[in-house]
């Protein structure tokens, strides 16, 4: 197949038209212009108000139907829903009869979203059912709705501009039965031929897995990778807002980074665990089992490559990123613990049970150490669990941060030591530091007010300043 199947996220689905004029028609002849899928997420902030906000956790129609007591909040929110989608449409659309149809395609979804939503809450108001048992459900019908838009938004655009665009909606809106999600998307592009035009395809997909179970927020990466793997792309593209580069720009400055160019789904695996996601680790996983090679790309730079990610190892040994994460540190400490086996699977149980995510950890005699990605009020909760279990032993907790040097092989580089020197000589204290024996990947902990100093000081060191034949060194 000749076709490549791209992302486009929520954020510069905002610039919309720019995209327009550089990322889907540009400069493109016009039979240059197909033998390209996309799959777009919603615009910018409107699953915040579906759902939840991203990061305050401010509720949206969401969290508002789920704590309803009969107020209607989120009826209130769902209309706030219909005028920031109509908004972000007349910001892209020019005529005025694509708004209007536009408006129409808000105002139908809504109002069903609306009915759907009012019918179950009458439904459960008897005792024989229960509104818990049906929230996942909810969860993924108003997620759907946000890609509904944006990718019928994009086809009318595209079409206005004399592109063969075509609205593909995976997210199951008025169909009968689940269907798997190889069901949905092969169903879908039944008798679509990307050769002569463009589908613009929902980021959301409803099937019988319930993509939001397993990924809640990231299951757009995952359409996107069974989509590229099940239609044979010849590449997976993901276009950002920016360069995948050694280092947050903003940081330590756009004349100090380097653009990666080219890396392997191991080191984009421990982006992933550092919070800072090229993708999803489970949909580089299907492109990587179905050999699909991923490019992540600048959507606002099209003449550039950006970067390649594939399974290859490196050609020579060299840092490539540099990033941080704030953490917190669970340490449980038991004077007889040594020789005695359970306290390990014991904590792990606790820390599945509460949904914590492990960045890392480290052990001796007595002491084991777990560096987590989680809220302070859930650690509380741990920490109650886990005293309970072993009553004997001292647990204590620390938000601290985690700096993580990066590469596909880091063999020969003396990381580890010359990391320890750049974070003293940068006038900061390493509280921890491990590196693994596969050397693709060396983890600083410190406090956090010392993380953004150490990470200019670590890439000064280990990236701008570190002179070619170091990269060599095996």
């Amino acid at each position: 197949m000749r076709h490549t199947v791209e992302k486009i996220g929520g954020t510069s689905m905002s610039r919309l038209c720019e995209l327009r004029d550089t990322l889907f028609i540009g400069d493109r002849s016009k039979d240059d212009v197909y033998d390209r899928v996309f799959v777009v997420s919603a615009f910018a902030g409107i699953t915040n108000l579906l759902l939840e906000h991203k990061k305050s956790g401010e509720p949206g129609v969401y969290a508002l139907f789920a704590n309803d007591d009969s107020n209607h909040k989120w009826q209130d929110a769902l209309d706030r829903v219909a005028e920031a989608m109509k908004a972000a449409h007349a910001e892209v659309l020019t005529h005025a009869g694509d708004v209007q149809q536009a408006n129409m395609f808000v105002e139908e979804r809504v109002l069903g979203a609306r009915n759907c939503l009012i019918d179950l809450q009458r439904l459960c108001s008897y005792s024989h059912f229960r509104l818990h048992e049906h929230m996942g459900h909810i969860r993924e019908l108003l997620s759907g709705l946000g890609e509904a838009h944006s990718s019928f938004v994009t086809s009318m655009m595209l079409q206005r501009s004399g592109v063969e665009a075509r609205f593909v909606d995976l997210s199951g809106w008025r169909d009968e039965g689940d269907v798997s999600l190889e069901q949905r998307i092969t169903n879908a592009f039944e008798g679509i031929d990307p050769a002569t035009e463009m589908p613009i395809v929902t980021g959301y997909a409803q099937c019988v897995e319930g993509l939001m179970n397993e990924f809640d927020r990231g299951y757009s990466e995952v359409t996107f990778s069974h989509l590229a793997a099940l239609t044979g792309a010849r590449e997976a593209i993901i276009h950002k807002e920016f360069h995948l580069s050694s280092a947050d720009p903003k940081l330590v400055g756009e004349d100090a980074v380097r653009k990666l160019g080219r890396t392997n789904y191991d080191v984009a695996d421990q982006l992933s665990n550092m919070g800072m996601e090229a993708i999803h680790p489970k949909a580089a996983k299907t492109l990587r089992q179905a050999g699909v090679p991923l490019r992540v790309t600048n959507a606002f730079d099209p003449g550039d490559p950006g970067t390649l990610i594939d399974d290859q190892p490196a050609d020579e040994a060299a840092a490539e990123i540099v990033t941080g994460l704030d953490i917190v540190t669970l340490e449980v400490f038991e004077q007889d613990m040594v020789g005695v086996k359970g306290y390990d699977a014991g904590i792990l149980d606790v820390l599945t049970r509460h949904n914590v995510r492990i960045v890392s950890k480290v052990s001796n005699a007595n002491t084991i150490t777990h560096y987590l990605d989680a809220s302070l009020k859930t650690m509380r909760r741990v920490e109650r669990d886990i005293t309970k279990m072993f009553p004997a032993a001292e647990i204590t907790s620390r938000r601290l941060a985690m700096v993580s040097v990066i590469g596909r092989d880091l063999n020969g580089l003396s990381i580890l030591t010359r990391g320890l020197q750049a974070i003293a000589n940068a006038g900061r204290e390493a509280i921890g530091a491990s590196q693994g024996p596969r050397n693709v990947d060396v983890q600083f902990v410190m406090d956090r007010d010392s993380m953004e100093p150490v990470i200019k000081a670590l890439h000064a060191e280990l990236i701008e300043n570190t002179p070619t034949r170091l990269s060599r060194v095996a």
